[in-house]
Protein backbone atom coordinates (compact mmCIF):
# COMPACT_ATOMS: atom_id res chain seq x y z
CA UNK A 1 0.00 0.00 0.00
CA UNK A 2 1.45 3.64 -0.89
CA UNK A 3 0.50 6.74 1.02
CA UNK A 4 1.87 10.02 0.75
CA UNK A 5 2.73 11.78 3.71
CA UNK A 6 0.53 14.89 4.80
CA UNK A 7 1.78 18.12 2.79
CA UNK A 8 2.91 21.35 4.50
CA UNK A 9 4.87 23.75 1.96
CA UNK A 10 8.16 24.46 2.84
CA UNK A 11 8.83 22.05 5.60
CA UNK A 12 11.19 19.06 5.54
CA UNK A 13 9.73 15.15 5.24
CA UNK A 14 10.70 13.33 8.61
CA UNK A 15 12.48 10.72 6.23
CA UNK A 16 12.88 7.35 7.40
CA UNK A 17 14.17 4.54 4.83
CA UNK A 18 14.82 0.90 5.70
CA UNK A 19 17.84 -1.20 4.03
CA UNK A 20 16.96 -1.93 0.40
CA UNK A 21 16.97 -5.89 0.72
CA UNK A 22 18.88 -8.48 -1.59
CA UNK A 23 16.51 -10.40 -3.91
CA UNK A 24 18.55 -13.12 -3.72
CA UNK A 25 14.89 -14.99 -2.07
CA UNK A 26 11.73 -14.20 -0.78
CA UNK A 27 11.70 -12.44 2.81
CA UNK A 28 11.72 -13.63 6.03
CA UNK A 29 10.80 -12.43 9.46
CA UNK A 30 13.84 -10.37 9.94
CA UNK A 31 12.89 -8.24 6.37
CA UNK A 32 9.67 -7.97 7.80
CA UNK A 33 10.92 -6.61 11.46
CA UNK A 34 12.26 -3.51 10.22
CA UNK A 35 10.02 -2.41 7.67
CA UNK A 36 7.29 -2.67 9.99
CA UNK A 37 8.88 -0.83 12.74
CA UNK A 38 9.32 1.65 9.93
CA UNK A 39 5.82 1.75 9.03
CA UNK A 40 5.02 2.35 12.57
CA UNK A 41 7.03 5.08 13.19
CA UNK A 42 6.20 7.15 10.02
CA UNK A 43 2.32 6.17 10.59
CA UNK A 44 3.03 7.70 13.98
CA UNK A 45 4.61 10.81 12.73
CA UNK A 46 2.07 11.44 9.85
CA UNK A 47 -0.78 11.39 12.48
CA UNK A 48 0.89 13.91 14.74
CA UNK A 49 0.86 16.13 11.49
CA UNK A 50 3.96 15.64 9.82
CA UNK A 51 5.34 15.93 6.41
CA UNK A 52 6.56 12.53 6.00
CA UNK A 53 8.81 10.07 3.52
CA UNK A 54 8.87 6.38 4.01
CA UNK A 55 11.11 4.81 1.61
CA UNK A 56 12.15 0.54 1.29
CA UNK A 57 13.18 -0.72 -1.67
CA UNK A 58 15.55 -3.86 -3.15
CA UNK A 59 19.19 -4.01 -3.60
CA UNK A 60 19.47 -6.19 -7.46
CA UNK A 61 22.93 -5.77 -7.81
CA UNK A 62 26.22 -7.88 -6.95
CA UNK A 63 27.70 -11.46 -7.27
CA UNK A 64 25.38 -12.66 -4.89
CA UNK A 65 22.18 -12.01 -7.02
CA UNK A 66 24.27 -13.19 -9.85
CA UNK A 67 25.08 -16.54 -8.48
CA UNK A 68 21.40 -17.39 -7.45
CA UNK A 69 20.03 -16.27 -10.74
CA UNK A 70 22.92 -18.32 -12.69
CA UNK A 71 21.80 -21.51 -10.06
CA UNK A 72 17.99 -20.81 -11.30
CA UNK A 73 18.84 -21.03 -14.57
CA UNK A 74 17.75 -17.34 -15.68
CA UNK A 75 19.03 -13.67 -16.21
CA UNK A 76 19.84 -11.33 -13.06
CA UNK A 77 17.17 -8.94 -14.11
CA UNK A 78 14.54 -12.22 -14.68
CA UNK A 79 15.19 -13.05 -11.35
CA UNK A 80 14.60 -8.81 -9.80
CA UNK A 81 11.93 -8.54 -11.32
CA UNK A 82 10.28 -12.12 -10.56
CA UNK A 83 11.38 -11.64 -6.65
CA UNK A 84 9.94 -8.29 -6.42
CA UNK A 85 6.51 -8.68 -7.97
CA UNK A 86 6.13 -12.01 -6.66
CA UNK A 87 7.23 -11.58 -3.10
CA UNK A 88 8.62 -8.29 -1.50
CA UNK A 89 5.63 -6.00 -2.93
CA UNK A 90 3.09 -8.72 -1.95
CA UNK A 91 4.19 -8.95 1.23
CA UNK A 92 4.52 -5.19 1.76
CA UNK A 93 0.67 -5.06 0.92
CA UNK A 94 -0.17 -7.96 2.87
CA UNK A 95 1.79 -6.41 5.90
CA UNK A 96 -0.12 -2.76 5.61
CA UNK A 97 3.43 -1.16 4.75
CA UNK A 98 2.37 2.57 3.76
CA UNK A 99 5.56 3.47 2.36
CA UNK A 100 5.73 6.47 -0.09
CA UNK A 101 8.30 5.33 -1.97
CA UNK A 102 9.61 1.29 -3.85
CA UNK A 103 13.43 1.65 -4.90
CA UNK A 104 14.98 -0.85 -7.45
CA UNK A 105 18.59 -0.30 -7.89
CA UNK A 106 18.17 -1.62 -11.26
CA UNK A 107 15.61 1.42 -12.67
CA UNK A 108 17.55 3.76 -14.66
CA UNK A 109 16.38 6.68 -12.31
CA UNK A 110 19.15 5.22 -9.69
CA UNK A 111 21.84 4.14 -12.35
CA UNK A 112 22.16 7.27 -13.88
CA UNK A 113 22.48 8.94 -10.98
CA UNK A 114 24.92 6.19 -8.99
CA UNK A 115 27.24 6.53 -12.06
CA UNK A 116 26.95 10.30 -12.10
CA UNK A 117 27.86 10.60 -8.65
CA UNK A 118 31.28 8.27 -8.69
CA UNK A 119 32.00 10.47 -11.62
CA UNK A 120 32.04 13.56 -9.65
CA UNK A 121 34.01 11.75 -6.94
CA UNK A 122 36.46 10.64 -9.81
CA UNK A 123 36.54 14.16 -10.97
CA UNK A 124 37.29 15.82 -7.18
CA UNK A 125 40.26 13.14 -7.77
CA UNK A 126 38.53 11.34 -4.22
CA UNK A 127 39.02 7.83 -6.43
CA UNK A 128 42.18 6.42 -7.71
CA UNK A 129 43.25 2.87 -9.24
CA UNK A 130 44.63 0.18 -7.22
CA UNK A 131 44.86 -3.51 -6.74
CA UNK A 132 43.65 -5.84 -3.66
CA UNK A 133 44.10 -9.01 -2.40
CA UNK A 134 42.56 -10.50 0.35
CA UNK A 135 39.68 -12.52 2.15
CA UNK A 136 35.91 -12.14 0.44
CA UNK A 137 32.35 -13.17 1.37
CA UNK A 138 30.06 -13.44 -1.58
CA UNK A 139 27.33 -13.06 1.08
CA UNK A 140 28.00 -10.05 2.74
CA UNK A 141 29.47 -8.37 -0.70
CA UNK A 142 32.29 -7.27 1.27
CA UNK A 143 36.57 -8.18 1.65
CA UNK A 144 36.56 -8.76 5.39
CA UNK A 145 39.85 -8.19 7.69
CA UNK A 146 41.39 -11.05 8.66
CA UNK A 147 40.96 -10.00 12.55
CA UNK A 148 37.08 -10.53 11.01
CA UNK A 149 37.39 -13.67 10.52
CA UNK A 150 36.67 -17.35 12.70
CA UNK A 151 37.80 -20.64 12.31
CA UNK A 152 36.38 -24.07 11.67
CA UNK A 153 37.09 -27.15 13.23
CA UNK A 154 39.30 -27.82 10.25
CA UNK A 155 41.13 -24.26 10.30
CA UNK A 156 38.89 -22.69 7.51
CA UNK A 157 38.58 -19.17 7.72
CA UNK A 158 34.81 -18.08 7.60
CA UNK A 159 32.73 -15.02 7.71
CA UNK A 160 31.32 -14.10 10.88
CA UNK A 161 27.95 -13.57 9.55
CA UNK A 162 26.94 -16.38 7.14
CA UNK A 163 29.44 -19.15 8.61
CA UNK A 164 30.53 -19.88 4.82
CA UNK A 165 34.14 -19.70 3.44
CA UNK A 166 35.38 -16.93 2.29
CA UNK A 167 37.22 -16.57 -0.75
CA UNK A 168 40.63 -15.24 -1.87
CA UNK A 169 40.03 -12.83 -4.24
CA UNK A 170 42.82 -10.55 -6.24
CA UNK A 171 41.82 -7.48 -8.74
CA UNK A 172 42.74 -4.37 -9.65
CA UNK A 173 40.18 -1.79 -8.66
CA UNK A 174 39.34 1.61 -7.95
CA UNK A 175 39.61 2.98 -4.46
CA UNK A 176 37.74 5.99 -2.63
CA UNK A 177 40.18 7.43 -0.13
CA UNK A 178 38.02 6.69 3.05
CA UNK A 179 41.22 6.71 4.91
CA UNK A 180 40.92 10.30 4.91
CA UNK A 181 37.94 10.58 6.64
CA UNK A 182 38.55 8.87 9.59
CA UNK A 183 39.25 12.31 11.30
CA UNK A 184 35.97 13.69 10.20
CA UNK A 185 33.90 10.94 10.91
CA UNK A 186 35.03 11.24 14.66
CA UNK A 187 34.38 14.63 15.02
CA UNK A 188 31.28 14.36 13.71
CA UNK A 189 30.39 11.09 15.97
CA UNK A 190 31.53 13.07 19.24
CA UNK A 191 29.67 16.32 18.07
CA UNK A 192 26.66 13.98 17.13
CA UNK A 193 26.39 11.23 19.82
CA UNK A 194 22.88 10.01 19.11
CA UNK A 195 23.64 9.36 15.21
CA UNK A 196 24.13 5.73 15.55
CA UNK A 197 21.92 4.17 18.21
CA UNK A 198 22.13 2.39 20.25
CA UNK A 199 24.82 3.29 22.37
CA UNK A 200 26.59 -0.07 22.26
CA UNK A 201 26.25 0.12 18.49
CA UNK A 202 27.98 3.83 18.43
CA UNK A 203 30.73 2.49 20.74
CA UNK A 204 31.61 0.18 18.02
CA UNK A 205 31.67 2.11 15.11
CA UNK A 206 34.21 4.74 17.39
CA UNK A 207 36.35 1.99 18.40
CA UNK A 208 36.75 0.44 14.64
CA UNK A 209 37.37 4.36 12.99
CA UNK A 210 39.85 4.85 15.68
CA UNK A 211 42.00 2.10 14.80
CA UNK A 212 42.64 3.71 11.22
CA UNK A 213 40.19 3.42 8.21
CA UNK A 214 41.54 1.34 4.91
CA UNK A 215 40.69 2.76 1.76
CA UNK A 216 37.34 1.22 0.35
CA UNK A 217 37.60 -0.95 -3.15
CA UNK A 218 34.95 0.37 -5.03
CA UNK A 219 34.89 -1.74 -8.38
CA UNK A 220 34.87 -5.44 -9.48
CA UNK A 221 36.11 -6.44 -12.37
CA UNK A 222 36.01 -10.26 -11.66
CA UNK A 223 31.92 -10.17 -12.62
CA UNK A 224 29.25 -7.72 -14.60
CA UNK A 225 26.39 -7.89 -13.13
CA UNK A 226 26.43 -3.53 -11.72
CA UNK A 227 26.68 -0.36 -13.02
CA UNK A 228 29.73 -0.05 -15.09
CA UNK A 229 32.22 2.44 -14.21
CA UNK A 230 31.42 5.65 -16.11
CA UNK A 231 35.30 5.99 -17.25
CA UNK A 232 36.29 2.50 -17.14
CA UNK A 233 32.95 -0.28 -18.08
CA UNK A 234 35.36 -3.03 -17.46
CA UNK A 235 34.54 -2.42 -14.00
CA UNK A 236 31.58 -1.91 -12.15
CA UNK A 237 30.38 -0.54 -9.11
CA UNK A 238 30.98 -2.07 -6.14
CA UNK A 239 27.52 -3.14 -4.59
CA UNK A 240 27.73 -1.49 -1.23
CA UNK A 241 28.66 2.07 -3.44
CA UNK A 242 25.46 1.32 -5.52
CA UNK A 243 22.85 0.23 -2.61
CA UNK A 244 23.70 3.24 -0.17
CA UNK A 245 22.90 5.63 -3.08
CA UNK A 246 19.52 4.70 -2.79
CA UNK A 247 18.85 7.55 -0.45
CA UNK A 248 19.59 10.09 -2.14
CA UNK A 249 18.52 8.78 -5.62
CA UNK A 250 15.04 7.72 -4.85
CA UNK A 251 14.17 11.32 -3.30
CA UNK A 252 15.54 13.50 -6.64
CA UNK A 253 19.25 13.65 -6.26
CA UNK A 254 20.84 14.61 -9.69
CA UNK A 255 17.28 14.80 -11.07
CA UNK A 256 14.46 16.89 -8.66
CA UNK A 257 16.51 19.42 -6.76
CA UNK A 258 13.62 20.91 -4.91
CA UNK A 259 12.12 17.34 -3.69
CA UNK A 260 15.62 16.39 -2.58
CA UNK A 261 16.20 19.68 -0.75
CA UNK A 262 12.61 18.88 1.19
CA UNK A 263 13.38 15.26 1.69
CA UNK A 264 17.12 14.62 1.94
CA UNK A 265 19.02 13.84 3.91
CA UNK A 266 17.06 10.61 6.02
CA UNK A 267 16.00 11.82 9.87
CA UNK A 268 16.62 8.20 10.81
CA UNK A 269 18.22 5.07 8.89
CA UNK A 270 16.63 1.58 10.39
CA UNK A 271 19.28 -1.15 9.61
CA UNK A 272 20.22 -4.39 10.69
CA UNK A 273 23.06 -4.41 13.16
CA UNK A 274 25.14 -6.72 10.61
CA UNK A 275 25.50 -3.85 8.11
CA UNK A 276 26.21 -0.93 10.44
CA UNK A 277 29.80 0.19 9.25
CA UNK A 278 28.50 0.38 5.84
CA UNK A 279 25.66 2.98 7.16
CA UNK A 280 27.55 5.01 9.40
CA UNK A 281 31.23 4.44 8.37
CA UNK A 282 30.91 4.60 4.17
CA UNK A 283 27.94 6.04 3.77
CA UNK A 284 28.61 9.28 5.72
CA UNK A 285 32.44 9.63 4.42
CA UNK A 286 30.43 9.12 1.29
CA UNK A 287 28.27 12.38 1.90
CA UNK A 288 31.48 14.63 3.41
CA UNK A 289 32.74 13.92 -0.05
CA UNK A 290 30.40 14.89 -1.81
CA UNK A 291 30.17 18.20 0.50
CA UNK A 292 26.38 16.80 1.46
CA UNK A 293 24.00 16.75 4.49
CA UNK A 294 24.44 13.65 7.01
CA UNK A 295 21.70 11.24 8.26
CA UNK A 296 20.14 12.02 11.53
CA UNK A 297 20.33 8.94 12.96
CA UNK A 298 21.64 5.28 11.76
CA UNK A 299 19.48 2.92 14.19
CA UNK A 300 20.46 -0.84 14.20
CA UNK A 301 18.06 -3.20 15.42
CA UNK A 302 19.15 -6.64 16.77
CA UNK A 303 18.69 -10.00 15.15
CA UNK A 304 16.12 -12.25 15.56
CA UNK A 305 16.84 -15.42 16.99
CA UNK A 306 15.29 -18.74 16.44
CA UNK A 307 16.25 -21.87 18.34
CA UNK A 308 19.27 -19.69 19.40
CA UNK A 309 20.44 -18.64 16.08
CA UNK A 310 20.42 -15.54 13.66
CA UNK A 311 16.84 -16.30 11.53
CA UNK A 312 18.39 -16.10 7.49
CA UNK A 313 17.43 -18.30 4.56
CA UNK A 314 21.00 -19.66 5.10
CA UNK A 315 20.51 -21.77 8.55
CA UNK A 316 17.19 -22.68 7.16
CA UNK A 317 15.31 -20.26 9.96
CA UNK A 318 13.78 -17.98 7.62
CA UNK A 319 10.33 -18.34 8.80
CA UNK A 320 8.09 -16.67 6.45
CA UNK A 321 5.62 -13.73 7.81
CA UNK A 322 2.72 -15.49 6.00
CA UNK A 323 3.30 -18.47 8.24
CA UNK A 324 2.51 -16.37 10.97
CA UNK A 325 -0.18 -13.73 9.99
CA UNK A 326 -2.37 -16.44 8.45
CA UNK A 327 -2.51 -17.75 12.16
CA UNK A 328 -2.63 -14.70 14.56
CA UNK A 329 -3.60 -12.13 11.78
CA UNK A 330 -1.39 -9.07 10.30
CA UNK A 331 -2.47 -6.62 12.89
CA UNK A 332 -1.58 -8.77 15.89
CA UNK A 333 2.07 -9.62 14.03
CA UNK A 334 2.62 -6.09 13.47
CA UNK A 335 2.38 -5.60 17.14
CA UNK A 336 4.12 -8.79 18.50
CA UNK A 337 7.84 -8.37 17.59
CA UNK A 338 7.56 -4.30 18.24
CA UNK A 339 5.98 -4.97 22.30
CA UNK A 340 7.95 -8.02 22.56
CA UNK A 341 11.36 -7.19 21.88
CA UNK A 342 12.86 -4.30 22.94
CA UNK A 343 14.23 -2.23 19.61
CA UNK A 344 17.86 -2.07 18.94
CA UNK A 345 18.55 -5.52 20.96
CA UNK A 346 18.39 -9.40 19.80
CA UNK A 347 15.39 -11.42 20.14
CA UNK A 348 14.29 -14.72 19.97
CA UNK A 349 10.81 -15.80 18.58
CA UNK A 350 8.97 -18.84 20.03
CA UNK A 351 5.12 -19.30 18.32
CA UNK A 352 4.55 -19.94 22.32
CA UNK A 353 5.59 -17.21 23.74
CA UNK A 354 3.46 -15.27 20.81
CA UNK A 355 0.41 -17.07 21.37
CA UNK A 356 0.35 -16.67 25.36
CA UNK A 357 1.15 -12.28 24.70
CA UNK A 358 -1.93 -12.47 22.09
CA UNK A 359 -4.52 -14.17 24.46
CA UNK A 360 -3.27 -12.53 27.39
CA UNK A 361 -3.04 -8.98 26.25
CA UNK A 362 -4.61 -8.77 22.60
CA UNK A 363 -7.38 -10.86 23.51
CA UNK A 364 -8.29 -10.91 26.89
CA UNK A 365 -7.19 -7.22 27.62
CA UNK A 366 -7.51 -5.56 25.07
CA UNK A 367 -10.67 -7.35 22.52
CA UNK A 368 -12.89 -8.11 25.61
CA UNK A 369 -12.81 -4.86 26.88
CA UNK A 370 -13.83 -3.58 23.76
CA UNK A 371 -16.70 -6.28 23.15
CA UNK A 372 -17.59 -5.68 27.19
CA UNK A 373 -17.91 -1.74 27.06
CA UNK A 374 -19.99 -2.35 23.42
CA UNK A 375 -22.28 -4.88 24.93
CA UNK A 376 -23.44 -3.10 27.92
CA UNK A 377 -24.06 0.45 26.09
CA UNK A 378 -25.48 -1.56 23.68
CA UNK A 379 -28.05 -3.24 26.38
CA UNK A 380 -28.60 -0.63 29.23
CA UNK A 381 -28.49 2.65 26.64
CA UNK A 382 -29.98 1.00 23.58
CA UNK A 383 -26.42 1.54 21.61
CA UNK A 384 -26.61 5.24 22.22
CA UNK A 385 -23.59 6.37 24.31
CA UNK A 386 -24.44 8.29 27.48
CA UNK A 387 -23.57 11.73 28.83
CA UNK A 388 -21.40 11.63 31.89
CA UNK A 389 -22.73 13.65 34.69
CA UNK A 390 -21.18 11.72 37.88
CA UNK A 391 -18.26 11.98 37.67
CA UNK A 392 -15.30 11.32 40.15
CA UNK A 393 -11.61 10.62 41.40
CA UNK A 394 -12.25 6.97 39.52
CA UNK A 395 -13.01 8.78 36.91
CA UNK A 396 -10.36 11.51 37.01
CA UNK A 397 -7.63 8.46 37.27
CA UNK A 398 -8.63 7.50 34.36
CA UNK A 399 -8.54 10.78 32.47
CA UNK A 400 -4.95 11.17 34.00
CA UNK A 401 -4.06 7.64 32.87
CA UNK A 402 -4.78 8.32 29.10
CA UNK A 403 -2.58 11.80 29.27
CA UNK A 404 -0.03 10.00 30.78
CA UNK A 405 0.04 7.47 28.23
CA UNK A 406 0.33 9.85 25.46
CA UNK A 407 2.64 11.32 26.78
CA UNK A 408 5.02 8.45 27.07
CA UNK A 409 4.38 6.84 24.03
CA UNK A 410 4.92 9.99 21.75
CA UNK A 411 7.90 10.60 23.48
CA UNK A 412 8.97 6.79 23.09
CA UNK A 413 7.63 6.25 19.87
CA UNK A 414 7.99 9.19 17.98
CA UNK A 415 11.53 10.10 19.50
CA UNK A 416 13.26 7.51 20.74
CA UNK A 417 12.60 4.19 18.54
CA UNK A 418 11.43 2.44 21.79
CA UNK A 419 8.06 1.07 20.64
CA UNK A 420 8.04 -1.38 23.17
CA UNK A 421 8.12 0.96 25.65
CA UNK A 422 5.57 3.23 23.99
CA UNK A 423 3.21 -0.32 23.39
CA UNK A 424 3.64 -1.05 26.60
CA UNK A 425 2.65 2.46 28.53
CA UNK A 426 -0.56 2.15 26.18
CA UNK A 427 -1.16 -1.40 27.31
CA UNK A 428 -0.65 -0.42 30.78
CA UNK A 429 -3.68 2.66 30.54
CA UNK A 430 -5.71 -0.36 28.80
CA UNK A 431 -5.31 -2.60 31.84
CA UNK A 432 -6.00 0.41 34.00
CA UNK A 433 -9.18 0.80 32.33
CA UNK A 434 -10.19 -2.80 32.80
CA UNK A 435 -9.17 -2.52 36.67
CA UNK A 436 -12.02 0.48 36.36
CA UNK A 437 -14.48 -1.56 35.05
CA UNK A 438 -13.80 -4.64 37.70
CA UNK A 439 -14.06 -1.84 40.57
CA UNK A 440 -17.04 -0.01 39.89
CA UNK A 441 -18.86 -3.07 38.50
CA UNK A 442 -21.32 -1.55 36.22
CA UNK A 443 -23.16 -4.43 36.10
CA UNK A 444 -24.12 -4.08 39.70
CA UNK A 445 -24.73 -0.39 39.12
CA UNK A 446 -27.65 -1.19 36.71
CA UNK A 447 -29.94 -2.76 38.67
CA UNK A 448 -30.57 0.39 40.44
CA UNK A 449 -32.55 2.24 37.85
CA UNK A 450 -32.94 5.79 40.90
CA UNK A 451 -31.40 8.82 38.58
CA UNK A 452 -28.53 8.55 40.65
CA UNK A 453 -27.75 5.17 39.59
CA UNK A 454 -28.47 5.67 36.06
CA UNK A 455 -26.73 8.77 35.97
CA UNK A 456 -23.34 6.41 38.02
CA UNK A 457 -23.53 3.37 35.32
CA UNK A 458 -23.92 6.90 32.21
CA UNK A 459 -20.61 7.60 33.71
CA UNK A 460 -18.83 4.44 33.87
CA UNK A 461 -19.52 3.47 30.47
CA UNK A 462 -19.20 6.85 28.88
CA UNK A 463 -15.27 6.93 30.74
CA UNK A 464 -14.72 3.50 29.52
CA UNK A 465 -15.67 4.70 25.50
CA UNK A 466 -13.61 7.29 25.72
CA UNK A 467 -10.64 5.52 26.97
CA UNK A 468 -11.08 3.06 24.06
CA UNK A 469 -11.73 6.28 21.54
CA UNK A 470 -8.22 7.30 23.03
CA UNK A 471 -6.31 4.16 22.68
CA UNK A 472 -7.71 3.71 19.00
CA UNK A 473 -6.09 6.87 18.14
CA UNK A 474 -2.69 5.72 20.48
CA UNK A 475 -2.72 1.77 18.66
CA UNK A 476 -3.52 3.03 14.87
CA UNK A 477 0.00 3.57 13.83
CA UNK A 478 0.48 -0.52 15.03
CA UNK A 479 -2.54 -1.67 13.95
CA UNK A 480 -4.42 0.08 11.90
CA UNK A 481 -7.25 -2.77 11.00
CA UNK A 482 -7.80 -3.20 14.72
CA UNK A 483 -8.21 0.39 15.49
CA UNK A 484 -10.22 1.18 12.30
CA UNK A 485 -12.60 -1.52 13.94
CA UNK A 486 -12.63 -0.45 16.89
CA UNK A 487 -12.95 3.93 16.04
CA UNK A 488 -15.86 2.79 14.10
CA UNK A 489 -17.39 0.26 16.78
CA UNK A 490 -17.52 3.75 18.90
CA UNK A 491 -19.37 5.57 16.42
CA UNK A 492 -16.05 7.50 16.29
CA UNK A 493 -15.99 7.92 12.47
CA UNK A 494 -19.30 9.70 12.45
CA UNK A 495 -19.13 11.86 15.19
CA UNK A 496 -15.32 12.92 15.11
CA UNK A 497 -14.65 11.90 10.99
CA UNK A 498 -11.39 10.04 10.12
CA UNK A 499 -8.95 8.25 12.19
CA UNK A 500 -5.81 9.36 10.44
CA UNK A 501 -6.60 12.29 11.10
CA UNK A 502 -6.75 12.61 15.05
CA UNK A 503 -3.63 14.02 16.00
CA UNK A 504 -1.60 11.50 18.22
CA UNK A 505 -0.63 14.02 20.39
CA UNK A 506 -4.18 15.23 21.07
CA UNK A 507 -5.21 11.69 21.77
CA UNK A 508 -5.60 12.32 25.66
CA UNK A 509 -7.99 15.31 25.66
CA UNK A 510 -10.77 14.37 27.23
CA UNK A 511 -14.61 14.50 26.18
CA UNK A 512 -13.93 14.27 22.80
CA UNK A 513 -16.67 11.43 21.78
CA UNK A 514 -19.76 13.12 22.38
CA UNK A 515 -22.60 11.53 23.94
CA UNK A 516 -25.11 10.13 21.53
CA UNK A 517 -22.56 8.45 19.63
CA UNK A 518 -23.95 5.21 18.39
CA UNK A 519 -21.92 1.82 19.96
CA UNK A 520 -22.48 -0.77 17.97
CA UNK A 521 -20.78 -4.50 18.87
CA UNK A 522 -18.57 -5.55 15.99
CA UNK A 523 -16.83 -8.67 15.14
CA UNK A 524 -14.78 -9.54 17.80
CA UNK A 525 -11.01 -7.63 17.63
CA UNK A 526 -8.90 -10.69 18.28
CA UNK A 527 -10.54 -13.98 17.81
CA UNK A 528 -9.55 -17.15 19.77
CA UNK A 529 -6.81 -18.92 18.47
CA UNK A 530 -7.27 -22.15 16.89
CA UNK A 531 -4.65 -24.67 16.92
CA UNK A 532 -1.22 -24.19 16.11
CA UNK A 533 -1.14 -25.23 12.52
CA UNK A 534 0.99 -28.66 11.87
Amino acid sequence: MAATGSEKQGAKAYYVSTPIYYVNDAPHLGHAYTTVAGDVLTRWHRQRGEKVWYLTGTDEHGQKIMRTAEANDVTPQAWCDKLVEEAWKPLWEHLNIANDDFIRTTEKRHTDRVQEFVQDLYDKDQIYKGGYEGPYCVGCEEYKLPGDLIEAEDGTKLCPIHKKPVEILKEENYFFKLSEYGPKLLEFYEANPGFIQPESARNEIVNFVKQGLQDLSISRSTFDWGVPVPWDPKHVIYVWIDALLNYATAVGYGANQEKFDSTFPADVHLIGKDILRFHSVIWPAMLMAQGLPLPGKVVANGWLMVGGEKMSKSNLTGIKPQDLTSHFGVDAYRWYFLRAIAYGSDGSFSWEDFSARYTSELANDYGNLASRLAAMVGKYFGGALPEATAAGEAEQAVREGLARAVATADEKIGEELDFQGGILAIFDFVKQVNGYITEQEPWKVAKDDSPEGRARLATILYTAAEALRGVAVLLNAVMPETSQKLWESLGAEASLGALADQPVQDAGTWGRLPAGATVTKGAVLFPRLEEKPA
